[in-house]
């Protein structure tokens, strides 16, 4: 087995160990500009082996660590992130010489999509406040009406209700492309780049949510497709290329919507398959729930999650060995 390069013991779920030198755990919800450059000359200096001989090969799939979710002054925070991108870090740190590479998604959005106030007025001129809830009965009765695509607004709405059981929930602007909200937080980039450099691999990054008329909380596929677009559908490609590793490591944000939503999509694919859902392990330090003013998300998805661990998810923590 391999060792990781630093000496690990753990402090109050923390694992305390000989980090690299540009790493400061109290920079984790800060924002600042990355020392990448620091970051890869400390992982070339590790003179650990290349990822292309491992064997078997371990993904550590991010999903959506971006500020606007992990920052305290994001636009759409969730309680919890700074110390789950923290432990996240940390086990990447922990498991450089496991870790054959890093995906890592971004969500990705424009001032008008269809989960923002700007898509929808009620009779008065006036948009709908975040976590408004918009249903299918509103929208017949003309409590909310859409100012795009209105024929697929109402048909979106009725789909979402009927088929997922979903109503449609109005979020804050969050993650606009091109702003501060968008990227990563800056220390888990320089996480990534280190590992990165010490492992002579490439990290990978998956652009989700760019279109405006359906909600994509899933990496692999929308709430709703819209297959007259190449980007609404089933990302066959990527889930591919998900499945050509051995064990598949989850983390990000957030626990409740876009983490549930990815392992939804592979549990619906493969639910008769428990030996793929074996190779799903998600990090369940290393991740958290909105909050909502009225709905329990974070139960809501621990019943899920309970589910699908029934059918062969497997649920551990930073602190666990990796597989």
């Amino acid at each position: 087995m391999r060792r990781s390069p630093f000496e690990v013991k753990l402090d109050k779920g923390f694992a305390i160990m000989n980090y690299p030198e540009f790493y400061n755990p109290e920079r984790g919800g800060t924002l600042y500009q990355p020392d990448i450059a620091a970051a890869i000359e400390e992982g070339l200096r590790t003179q650990c082996n290349p990822a292309k001989d491992d064997d078997p090969r371990v993904l550590l799939l991010l999903i959506d660590a971006q500020v606007d979710f992990i920052h305290k002054e994001g636009s759409l925070s969730v309680p919890g992130a700074v110390k789950d991108t923290r432990r996240t870090i940390e086990w990447l740190f922990r498991n450089t010489e496991r870790v054959t590479t890093v995906i890592a998604s971004l969500d990705s959005h424009t001032p008008s999509h269809i989960f923002y106030p700007t898509w929808w007025v009620n009779e008065h001129g006036n948009h709908p406040e975040p976590y408004t809830a918009i249903t299918l009965e509103d929208v017949e009765e003309g409590t909310w009406g859409p100012l795009f695509e209105r024929d697929w607004s109402l048909k979106y709405i009725r789909r979402l209700q009927e088929e997922a059981k979903k109503e449609l929930m109005i979020w804050p602007y969050h993650t606009m492309i091109g702003t501060l909200g968008h990227a990563l937080t800056p220390a888990l980039y320089e996480a990534i780049a280190f590992h990165a450099a010490a492992r002579q691999t490439a990290p990978e990054f998956v652009i989700k949510g760019t279109i405006a008329k359906t909600e994509y909380y899933s990496i692999l596929e929308p709430e709703v497709k819209a297959p007259e677009d190449p980007r609404g559908i089933l990302n066959e490609d990527l889930l591919k290329y998900l499945l050509s590793f051995d064990d598949i490591y989850i983390a990000g944000q957030a626990k409740s919507h876009c983490v549930l939503e990815t392992i939804t999509s592979v549990v619906r694919r493969y639910e008769d398959r428990p030996e793929i859902l074996g190779r799903f392990h998600l990090l369940t330090d290393c991740t958290s729930s909105v909050c909502h003013p009225e709905i329990d998300f974070e139960h809501m998805a621990n019943e899920t999650y309970a589910r699908y661990e029934a059918q062969g998810l497997k649920m551990v923590r930073s602190t666990d060995p990796v597989a």
